[in-house]
């Protein structure tokens, strides 16, 4: 026995064919019938002759009934076809429309394309492909919901619409990423740059909805498929020119959004070689090829050794040692931050563990470790099983984290300071805080950031920002850390402005964890290991604080 199937109507429609096929053969029949019949019965009804065989009428009336039903079913058929094809031609329009903005969507924009492109080169015209995406879109939706969001795309398209040529095809390629495709003369790139630069004119004027206005940024990325000059370029098609206006689009992004470029060949190197990061960012984080460096810290005033901060280093097998600057923006964007920095923070617990007690260990902490609420507890997890003093820390946020949820960072500062964590507040004066969130948020220190620092350089010069942070962290009564000391000329102008502690390449190098445990070795800084040499040193001269820097410095 089987399962009951439904019917279908192209094989009702067959039937319904046999059927017609039925009635003309009636009509055939209807014809040979009629033609003997109905004179047999018009001289039966004028009394001329006798009445008509009846089996010929009964053949005749059975015709007549079979041409109705045939022509009945047939006239039913017809309707159902019209039916059928006017819902499979709304079901094509569906699967090739976003049902919020009415764009076409990704799979029908890659034939739009190319039928484009194919009207376009009768013409000798080129094609443009652009690509859009709006710029922190998501925090809209975060902040004012879904359906503000969904007004706003609406309202975009509109926009685009109404500057688009009438031949141009506009899609929504999902989320906050559009793409239209336009023909152009050949050569004549300036006719798509005029338009672009229209559509960013109307970008700056707000969006209106009756209970709300949004201001929105975004940006683009360009391609074509004849070059510059007008010459055809290599063959390409809808999808090529697709993945060379998202290489474009990545490019502004990198650039400060905002922004559009056309594509150039070594935007795709630039992106191969993002990808290879990724890549490597991954596998390395897995085979352990993070490592954490060290720079020293100095008191300026005595020379001694007071700390050093960790900084982050990638040695990979096939790029070599690469900086922070390199890799850390992309581990944030691909979601693994978090986890570099607490394994990098293990290990640096556990070599500062074999370390003097009196020296401490400065790290810096993402952004992104700021807005996870359970990060603080994570961190006093780990200071307790390395069975690392939570006084010996010092925590750097940047002022960039201040533009957070202030109250989030709030909660987590106290709950570190309370747990004896010392908070420093990194790079001042190049971010977003203010007077009364130095004030009130409770900072153990100030970092002067090294892009000031550096206008001490030259001989006599002074920086009257330095010297006003420096008379800020007095007013407040918090003590200041000044980057970037990478000269005997910087550390004398700081020496005159009073007491702090500096780090820089005048004092060393950042080194990793064995050459700094060598250091501190000979220098009778570890745990239960002074050095024989320091030792004997310090017995000879009397003097309690051995200068680490000088031994360090290159």
């Amino acid at each position: 026995m089987t399962d009951h199937q439904p019917d279908n109507p192209l094989q009702n429609a067959d039937r319904d064919l046999v059927a017609l096929g039925i009635a003309s053969a009636a009509v055939i029949m209807l014809i040979g019938t009629g033609g003997s019949v109905l004179p047999q019965t018009m001289q039966a009804l004028f009394g001329h002759g006798s009445k008509p065989d009846v089996l010929l009428v009964n053949a005749l009336l059975l015709n007549i009934a079979l041409i109705i039903f045939g022509w009945r079913h047939y006239r039913e058929l017809t309707r159902e076809i019209a039916v059928r094809k006017q819902a499979e031609a709304r079901a094509q329009l569906l699967a090739a429309t976003d049902p919020l903005t009415q764009c076409l969507n990704r799979r029908a924009m890659l034939d739009a394309t190319e039928e484009l492109r194919a009207r376009a080169a009768v013409r000798g015209d080129a094609v443009a492909y652009c690509m859009i995406d709006l710029d922190n879109f998501k925090q809209i939706n975060d902040m004012h919901g879904h359906s503000a969001g969904d007004a706003v795309l609406v309202m975009l398209c509109e926009r685009i619409r109404s500057l688009l040529p009438r031949e141009a095809k506009l899609a929504r390629l999902g989320g906050d990423e559009f793409a239209f495709v336009m023909s152009f003369p050949a050569g004549h790139t300036d006719r798509v740059d005029d338009l672009v630069i229209r559509l960013f004119e109307d970008m700056a004027q707000p969006f209106r909805m009756p209970e709300l206005t949004v201001e929105m940024a975004m940006s683009i990325g360009l391609t074509a498929d004849h070059d510059a000059d007008g010459t055809i370029g290599e063959v390409v098609d809808a999808a090529t020119l697709m993945h060379c206006a998202d290489i474009a689009l990545y490019h502004a992004k990198k650039q400060g959004r905002n922004r559009y470029f056309w594509f150039e060949t070594n935007m795709e190197n630039e992106r191969r070689f993002r990808n290879q990061l990724e890549t490597g960012i991954r596998q390395g984080l897995a085979r352990g090829e993070f490592v954490p460096f060290y720079e020293q810290q100095v008191d300026l005033e005595t020379g001694a050794l007071v700390g050093f901060e960790m900084l982050a280093r990638w040695r990979s097998p096939q790029l070599g040692l690469i900086s922070p600057e390199i890799f850390v923006p992309i581990a944030e964007e691909i979601g693994l931050i978090s986890e570099l920095s607490e394994r990098l923070m293990e290990q640096a617990f556990a070599d500062a563990s074999e370390w003097e007690d009196s020296l401490t260990l400065s790290i810096n902490i993402s952004p992104v470790q700021l807005r996870d609420p359970w990060f603080a507890q994570r961190l006093l997890k780990k200071l307790v099983a390395a069975g690392f003093p939570p006084r010996r820390l010092e925590i750097e946020i940047t002022e960039s984290c201040l533009h957070e949820d202030i109250g989030l960072v709030r909660s987590m500062i106290m709950s570190l300071r309370n747990q004896g964590v010392q908070i420093s507040l990194d790079d001042f004066g190049t971010g977003y805080s203010s007077f009364e969130q130095l004030r009130n948020l409770p900072f153990d220190r100030i970092k002067i950031d090294r892009s000031f620092v550096s206008e001490l350089k030259e001989p006599g010069n002074r920086s009257r920002i330095v010297e006003a942070i420096i008379s800020l962290g007095r007013g407040l009564d918090l003590p200041l850390t000044a980057e970037g000391v990478e000269d005997e000329d910087i550390l004398n102008a700081l020496k005159s402005m009073g007491r702090l502690k500096a780090q820089g390449y005048f004092d060393g190098h950042p080194e990793d964890a064995d050459s700094v445990r060598t250091r501190l070795r000979e220098a009778g800084k570890l745990n239960g290991a002074q050095a024989p040499a320091a030792l004997a040193g310090q017995q000879g001269n009397g003097d309690d604080s051995p200068t680490l820097h000088r031994i360090a410095r290159p």
